[in-house]
């Protein structure tokens, strides 16, 4: 008879401590996923609140879709210790380059800065930007994130080297020569002459007057990220640590 009881006893028991492992690799499954989105309710919240205190300083604001984007891969990349400084440049490709679309922002003070006009590349399109590289010659622009690097006087006098932070989509950036610069295509007068912003080799340019101010307060790792609504945003995939 012990013989027929000892096999069931054993089965039992194996299911039991089966079960029980189950029911804790589901607990632990439910807690991870529970503290994911504790952090991102945490990181939204106080991504909002952030931007409902910004001092505009007479500026038009960034949308505010467009700030998240850019603001979680700012905290990102500052918890790496890629970026050191708390200013954040904003670029907003999906805007018509006839219109201010570049915001410096410090998030010390929450102060927006400058707010800009910024150039395209001449392949990236005409007054809307709509075709992106990471390729040398391509005369497009690149989007994602950058670290900002170190002031260099080259042909368009006082200008900032930038590094991309996403493989495959912005990684070539000092290669290829991509860097703030200002130029005089760049301003109202060429957008009332040409009914559209001038374009670069694919350099985030900027007004003459405004580039040594910008370059000055942006330079030695901050944080500057081009948007675009055709950029899929995948940091943790895509930023380099």
């Amino acid at each position: 008879m012990i013989y027929k009881i000892y096999p069931l006893f054993v089965f039992l028991l194996l299911s039991f401590g089966k079960d029980s492992k189950n029911t804790t690799d589901l607990k632990k499954n439910a807690t991870v996923k529970s503290i994911a989105k504790v952090e991102k309710v945490t990181v939204d919240s106080k991504i909002e609140s952030v931007y409902n205190a910004l001092n505009s300083n007479n500026f038009k604001m960034p949308e505010f879709k467009t700030f998240t984007e850019a603001l979680k891969g700012f905290y990102l990349l500052k918890e790496k210790g890629v970026i050191k400084k708390n200013i954040l440049t904003l670029i907003d490709f999906s805007l018509s380059s006839n219109t201010k679309r570049l915001w410096v922002i410090d998030l010390t003070t929450n102060t927006i800065l400058f707010n800009s006009l910024v150039a395209h590349g001449r392949n990236t399109g005409e007054e809307f930007a709509t075709a992106f590289s990471n390729l040398n010659s391509s005369f497009k622009s690149s989007l994602g994130f950058y670290a900002t690097g170190e002031i260099y006087q080259g042909k368009h006098g006082a200008s900032l080297r930038l590094d991309g932070l996403e493989d495959g989509v912005n990684d070539n950036a000092r290669q290829r020569g991509v860097v703030m610069h200002g130029a005089d295509y760049v301003s109202e007068s060429f957008i009332r002459d040409h009914k559209r912003l001038g374009r670069s080799q694919g350099c985030p340019a900027v007004p003459v007057e405004l580039t040594d101010e910008i370059i000055e307060v942006i330079k030695d790792k901050s944080c500057l990220y081009i948007y675009h609504p055709s950029r899929s945003f995948s940091m943790e995939e895509k930023l380099i640590s």
